[in-house]
């Protein structure tokens, strides 16, 4: 049947929780592969937490923010790789021996991370880390689609999604629980090995996908698999199914002629449906993106120690409301998109994102304009640690004291943090002095007044980003594309969105830095007011439309995204309006 993206309804669930019960080895298939999404999630998001005890292991990651962005972003530009390895590798040796080599590759990442013995090495571990993300998300959403009955194919495909943000929200429980756990993030970086082996002894026990049996003429193999998740009297109408499916997909293989990379490239920009859907398609990944919100997943107990919270572990609490928010926000999603539609949602988030992206930039500027000043009485005790610029004849704010050159620390005072506290430098004997005196120690932020609006700011835009621009162009990319060359678009507008993820993760800590927080959120207030008008302006509905009704809005010639196309049956050489949205 034609359509859209197979976004799952409340029916679909409800089948889906019948059928798994009474056929509970779908249920195996589908948990088996989905460990590949949690670990997606899991090692994207642990690192939030574990960077804040790697940075006060490693004195030269205080100031070096560059070092920190590249032990965090090495697992994006991993996953690009992988991402590309496992397409070649799904199709060449199947979906099951790409998903044992990820984790291969995850359980080597996690132990070279364990016992690293230099951010060098944690390096080193987060790459391979990367390739394993990469390559358990082109395969284990692709597995799952195939090994699952039709009727529910939606329904169990998202709970992959579902499991990508639930790995995230893990991350940060099991953050916060090896805070006092001597090794604190070796545990953290390390644990990740575990459902990696167990996904890897499940996997030696389960088949291959039916479909890529089927596609190697393995039709005997193929169809002992469906009769393992079919009833008896469904099984050779599923078998007629994907023939004709593969038979289909053979033609649109055939149909588009020349088979290197370069070749098909040149056909598919020759065409005027694929340049329009494309532009769309790579506008909202790179638009997800740029928002900003990578900066969040991957930094938010850093973002909350800007705030003005000193404590890593109350940096981690208070960030695991985040990684909470975000996955509620998918779970929304589902129930909205269909009816709100993919634009509306999307320019709805957008809106949503610019304000309290604004808001939060503020409540930055002003926490700095208030940051308590260095009294020279307070930083007298500590002798020969006080901070090498600090020249106590000059004001000095909090501010300037973790701005210096040197690695530098805002030692509060201890009955109340926004009076005059010290400027120190920023070893293991000035942090146990400072805590020893029941003070806090600020190397991030400064200790403030509008913490919490700034954290009450980030919360309201992560509700803003998660049900619109956090699934939407997911979903709109797998509408877009003519069906002949929607695998060579999707993967285009893939790596669009893993290099712009990359970008914005390498350069969060630094523009903090050079610009100041404020500044920083500020300017993706900017970059996100930017993306509303070009989405506004390029990207059209796709909401209730079918693939050929898709081609034919993109290709016709009266096109204007920013309308609403409305289908009609052919009558008298007039085949559809356009309509403001």
């Amino acid at each position: 049947m034609e359509g859209g993206a197979s976004v799952a309804g409340k029916a679909e669930f409800k089948e889906c929780l019948r059928l798994t019960w009474s056929q509970p080895y779908i249920l195996r298939l589908v948990f088996s592969a989905g460990i590949g999404g949690l670990l997606f999630g899991y090692d994207t998001g642990v690192i939030s937490g574990a960077l804040l005890f790697i940075r006060d292991d490693f004195i030269e990651l205080q100031k070096n923010t560059t070092l920190r962005e590249t032990i965090v972003s090495m697992v994006v530009a991993g996953a690009i790789v992988g991402a590309g390895l496992g397409g070649w590798m799904n199709d060449r040796f199947g979906r099951r021996p790409s998903l044992i080599i990820a984790d291969v590759l995850f359980l080597a990442g996690a132990a070279v991370m364990a016992f690293a013995p230099s951010p060098a090495v944690i390096i080193v571990g987060r790459v391979f880390v990367g390739l394993g993300v990469g390559m358990a998300s082109m395969t284990a959403p692709l597995y799952i689609s195939e090994v699952s009955p039709a009727r529910i194919r939606g329904a169990l495909v998202s709970t992959n999604g579902l499991l990508i943000t639930g790995g995230q929200f893990m991350a940060y429980l099991i953050n916060l629980a090896f805070t006092k756990v001597p090794g604190t993030w070796r545990w953290m970086l390390g644990i990740a090995g575990f459902p990696a082996l167990l996904q890897f002894v499940l996997m030696l026990t389960l088949p291959e996908s039916p479909r890529w049996l089927y596609r190697q003429g393995r039709k005997e193999e193929t169809a002992a698999i469906l009769r393992k998740i079919y009833p008896a009297n469904e099984v050779e109408e599923e078998i007629e199914s994907l023939r004709k499916l593969v038979e289909d997909e053979m033609v649109l293989e055939g149909s588009i002629g020349e088979q290197s990379v370069f070749g098909k490239l040149k056909k598919a920009f020759g065409s005027k449906v694929v340049r329009r859907g494309l532009m769309a398609g790579v506008i909202v990944q790179v638009a997800q993106q740029f928002v900003g919100i990578n900066t969040v997943m991957y930094y938010s107990p850093t973002i909350v120690q800007l705030a003005g919270f000193a404590s890593n572990d109350t940096a981690m609490a208070l960030s695991l409301i985040t990684s909470g928010l975000n996955a509620i926000g998918s779970i929304v999603s589902m129930f909205f998109v269909d009816r709100v539609g993919r634009r509306r949602l999307m320019l709805l988030s957008l809106v949503g994102i610019v304000v309290w992206l604004a808001v939060l930039g503020s409540t930055f500027l002003r926490a700095a304009h208030n940051a308590p000043p260095v009294s020279d009485v307070e930083t007298r005790p500590f002798a020969n640690q006080t901070c090498p610029e600090y020249d106590p004849n000059v004001h000095w704010s909090c501010m300037d004291c973790l701005r210096a050159a040197s690695t530098c620390g805002f030692c509060a005072h201890e009955g109340n943090t926004l009076l005059p506290g010290a400027c120190v430098a920023m070893n293991n004997e000035t942090r146990g002095v400072c805590h020893a005196d029941h003070r806090e120690l600020y190397s991030e932020g400064c200790p403030n007044k509008y913490g919490w609006l700034a954290l009450l700011a980030l919360a309201a835009y992560i509700v803003s980003y998660s049900p619109g621009m956090g699934t939407v162009p997911w979903i709109v990319n797998s509408e877009i594309y003519p069906l002949r060359f929607r695998g060579l678009c999707g993967g285009i507008a893939a790596v669009a969105n893993w290099v712009s993820n990359l970008i914005v993760t390498q350069t969060f800590l630094t523009l903090t830095k050079a610009l100041g927080s404020a500044a920083t959120f500020l300017l993706f207030c900017g970059v996100s007011f930017m993306a509303l008008i070009v989405v506004f302006l390029t990207v059209p509905e796709t909401k209730g439309l079918q693939f050929k009704e898709v081609e034919k809005m993109l290709g016709s010639k009266n096109y204007r995204p920013w309308k609403r196309y409305h289908p009609e049956a052919p009558t008298k050489g007039r085949e559809s309006g356009l309509a403001m949205l």
